[in-house]
């Protein structure tokens, strides 16, 4: 039965950045589909979300790491697979935005930057699809990429660099890994309710331009990122690949 393809029970997900904003979003998506949860912090230790998942019935780990440190990347896999014994979906969540001018842009700015958004996602997958090769089971790898993936932006150099590349990696990834039996796709957040796009949705004038654009008329938030993300990690998109998917509200169309 096509409900049954949905069911994450047995599964074990790894999401960066899970604790709050739109990677709780997905993170409570996949625990309340039947996954067992490791969620990487960097600052605020997730304890809200840790009482949700367990009230679920469901484990949780949470994993201090900096993954714009190169050296906690394997640490992160190791305590996962210490906790759980094995990984079946990584999810590609951390990233960080900060804005400038392209003529005030450091050298510092954008390696952060694109270390976080970049470098981390795809090293991070290289680990998951080894251990997924390793395993003989396969595996999910859901990366989150951005309007800034097909838009240009602006004040976020960077940012929009990174994001074109998160992108790009889901698409060679998949190409490389799908004969693997792992699936390897991204998701492209609109404007969403969380506590970095707070500022702006208290600017009466920001908060009106962002929703003229949006064709459903407001702003989204971490909950609509649920269904997509268990679609994603489960056998029902078994065969979706390489996609990079909006979840805007139909900002794109505009």
């Amino acid at each position: 039965m096509v409900f049954e393809e949905f069911a994450l029970q047995g599964k074990v997900a790894l999401v960066t950045g899970g604790g709050s904003g739109i990677g709780s979003g997905i993170l409570s998506g996949l625990a309340e589909a039947g996954a067992d949860i490791a969620c990487v912090y960097s600052t605020h230790e997730p304890t809200e979300m840790q009482a949700y998942v367990e009230s679920l019935g469901r484990r949780f780990l949470p994993i201090k790491a900096d993954v714009g440190n190169m050296d906690d990347l394997p640490v992160i896999m190791d305590k996962t697979l210490e906790a759980y014994g094995r990984l079946d979906i990584l999810v590609n969540n951390a990233g960080i935005c900060p804005r400038a001018s392209a003529l005030d842009y450091t050298e510092e700015m954008w390696d952060r930057i694109i270390q976080i958004n970049e470098k981390a996602v795809f090293f991070l997958s290289q680990l998951a699809a080894k251990q997924f090769i390793k395993q003989g089971t396969g595996g999910k790898i859901i990366n989150l990429a951005s309007m800034m993936s097909f838009l240009g932006g602006f004040n976020t150099t960077a940012y929009t660099a990174s994001k074109h590349a998160v992108m790009g990696l889901t698409r060679v990834l998949a190409s490389e890994w799908g004969s693997k039996n792992i699936n390897v796709n991204a998701l492209a957040p609109g404007w969403i309710r969380t506590n970095l796009s707070a500022p702006l949705q208290a600017d009466p004038v920001r908060d009106a331009s962002v929703r003229a654009r949006i064709p459903m008329g407001d702003w989204g938030d971490p909950s609509v990122f649920k269904g997509v993300a268990v679609l994603l990690a489960s056998d029902a998109g078994r065969y979706i690949n390489g996609a990079t998917i909006p979840v805007d509200g139909g900002y794109l169309t505009k």
